[in-house]
């Protein structure tokens, strides 16, 4: 499963980054709008950063004006991935870029219906947002589940599943249990995963052992 840093960042994205383990990023405007940046500038910078899928959103609702807000964004970089939301003009819109050779990531997927859409209409990548299921009530992980079947049905899409809305670790263990393609993780998620108890203490453990046969020696 790749993994896929969920944040506009610069600084984080450099430190997860150079773990070896970051296989692309995924902003969107809400994101960068917070480090007060200009969006080109930041997504510019993140390509350079990191050799990998690159999600960048458009702002328009309708197809005309999300083609128009794609073009200069994939022109960044080949990296570039352009995400529009699940929404009729953003399936059109989804359909003309696939056509043109232009990576997507059809965002905010809440059913396997309109995974199927997305699907159909060419999308790279489908973004199911599994953490706000979860926060009223749903089984978010039982989406991707149902995602992963209905691609596996069909060897003829070529989208990959996205987990979006990540909120604990376990969230990723299952995903990747269920043959996702990829999980974005905030950082702090991130910090979460790498972690175990058992690894400090057998850390300690073996310094301390080897400060012993140093001493004694």
């Amino acid at each position: 499963m790749q993994i896929f840093l969920d944040t506009a960042e610069v600084e984080d994205i450099r430190t997860y980054a150079a773990w070896g383990v970051v296989d692309g990023v995924t902003t969107n405007p809400s994101l960068i709008a917070k480090s007060g940046r200009v969006f080109e500038e930041v997504i510019e910078e993140i390509c350079s950063i990191v050799d990998g899928p690159i999600s960048a959103e458009v702002t328009a609702l309708d197809a005309e004006g999300m083609l128009a807000q794609a073009e200069p964004l994939a022109a960044i970089h080949p990296n570039v991935t352009i995400k529009v939301p699940l929404i009729p003009e953003g399936l059109k819109a989804t359909k003309v870029l696939s056509g043109r050779g232009i990576k997507t990531n059809v965002t905010l997927c809440f059913s396997a219906n309109q995974a199927l859409l997305a699907a159909k209409a060419g999308a790279t990548y489908v973004s199911p947002f599994i953490g706000r299921l979860d926060d009223r009530g749903e089984l978010g992980m039982q989406l991707i589940e149902d995602i992963v079947q209905t691609y596996r049905n069909y060897p003829e899409f070529s989208t990959q599943v996205l987990v979006a809305s990540v909120r604990n670790a376990d969230h990723v263990r299952q995903a990747a249990l269920l043959g996702a393609d990829v999980s974005t993780i905030p950082p702090k998620i991130m910090d979460k995963m790498v972690k175990h108890d058992l690894t400090d203490k057998g850390l300690a453990a073996f310094l301390k052992d080897w400060e012993s046969a140093k001493t004694a020696s």
